[in-house]
């Protein structure tokens, strides 16, 4: 098959409990030599130190090109076992044109996956870098309708979309959910970060006000002007690996709530959430329910208001809540949206799509319904 026997090296965060990581295990998993190199811990102590790292990411890692370019010269080219077939860049923000033109001298496609926005203007000049060396890429794989034409403007060859995406392996439901410790079981749940701006905690403060057992997860919460009246509904820090799971599968609601600035349509929650085996009660918006049949499949929400009547009613409603979930869980599956299958279009995109009459910027079609990314 065109997605299987590819050398890969794959350039990108390799914590386990990174996303990245998770794809790039993906493409492992579906039958590709696979090599992970990372350029975030060797560049660590620069990254991770609270003045450095806030210098840096605001100024587009731009001064800090000499460095990575001299990490690729030495890490990758300076190593004649690297001969890969492709090269899979996870994220791209720290690398400028530069850094794209000398891995082109492995004589392989340079692939771009980026699940942020990076032309929406949210992080600031986060992602200086990669927006000017974007022409060198080969294939930009985007998660935004906007950013196809939006990356076309500013030089990319070629550009598709996809949905966000679950991982078969890291989201794979507990088996034994009835056994699952009491720190992850609650009623209603909100796993994610505090966004300054995206008024998440006044969202929440809305549903709690109005009596809905909220439980959060996640970082800089303490942060919010709101936190003296969140901090009793806090569970603690982001959650990752089987916690995560278990926090999913221990709440009878999970909440998906998107990022404005992020121009969030749907988010990786969209996905994970019922995979796992969670009954997501989410934003109303046009790809919410173009993947899932509302009230079967998954519950959605346009207003605080509205989101605490959902509530109210899957607590009450447990045969209904129990429906929504094995509906929810057969449908994610049937999107075919989990990475294995993702990586499987965006390598047949690379190698195959002229042959298939596709033009060079597409939406690539995810499995149901007819719905297309």
């Amino acid at each position: 098959m065109s997605y299987s026997g590819k050398k890969i090296l794959y350039i990108g965060d390799s914590s386990k409990s990174s996303t990245s990581f998770h794809r790039g295990q993906a493409l492992s998993r579906i039958g590709n030599d696979v090599t992970i190199l990372d350029p975030y811990a060797a560049l660590g102590p620069l990254l991770r130190s609270s003045i450095a790292g806030r210098l840096h990411y605001r100024s587009g890692y731009r001064f800090l090109q000499n460095r990575i370019q001299g990490w690729i010269e030495n890490e990758i080219l300076n190593k004649p076992v690297l001969k890969p077939d492709v090269t899979w860049i996870n994220s791209g923000e720290l690398f400028g044109p530069r850094c794209i033109q000398l891995l082109k001298k492995l004589k392989a496609p340079v692939v771009l996956y980026n699940n942020d926005d990076p032309t929406g203007g949210r992080d600031g000049q986060r992602f200086a870098m990669l927006l000017e060396a974007i022409h060198n890429y080969d294939l930009t794989v985007v998660m935004r309708h906007q950013n196809i034409d939006e990356f076309k403007q500013r030089g990319a060859k070629r550009v598709s979309r996809v949905t966000m995406s679950y991982d078969e392996v890291a989201h794979h439901p507990i088996d034994d959910a009835k056994g699952l410790p009491n720190e992850f079981k609650s009623e209603v749940a909100f796993i994610g970060t505090w966004m300054r701006n995206e008024k998440r905690d006044e969202f929440l403060l809305h549903l709690i006000h109005a009596g809905i057992p909220v439980s959060i997860w996640g970082n800089r919460w303490e942060k919010s002007t709101h936190w003296n009246k969140l901090k009793n509904f806090y569970r603690g820090p982001a959650l990752t690996g089987k916690e995560y799971v278990a926090a999913v599968q221990g709440a009878k609601v999970c909440l998906g709530l998107l990022s404005k600035g992020n121009r969030d349509l749907h988010t990786t929650r969209s996905l994970e959430i019922p995979y796992i085996g969670g009954v997501f009660c989410g934003q109303r918006t046009a790809e919410h329910t173009m993947m899932y049949k509302e009230n079967e499949e998954a519950v959605f929400w346009d207003s605080p208001e509205e989101c605490v009547q959902q509530c109210r009613k899957l607590l009450i409603d447990q045969e209904f809540r129990q429906q929504v979930q094995l509906a929810g869980m057969k449908r994610v599956r049937e999107l075919k949206a989990g990475n294995e299958d993702v990586c499987r279009k965006i390598l047949d995109e690379l190698f195959h799509a002229g042959s298939k009459g596709r033009s060079a910027d597409s939406e690539i079609p995810i499995t149901g319904r007819g719905i297309q990314y």
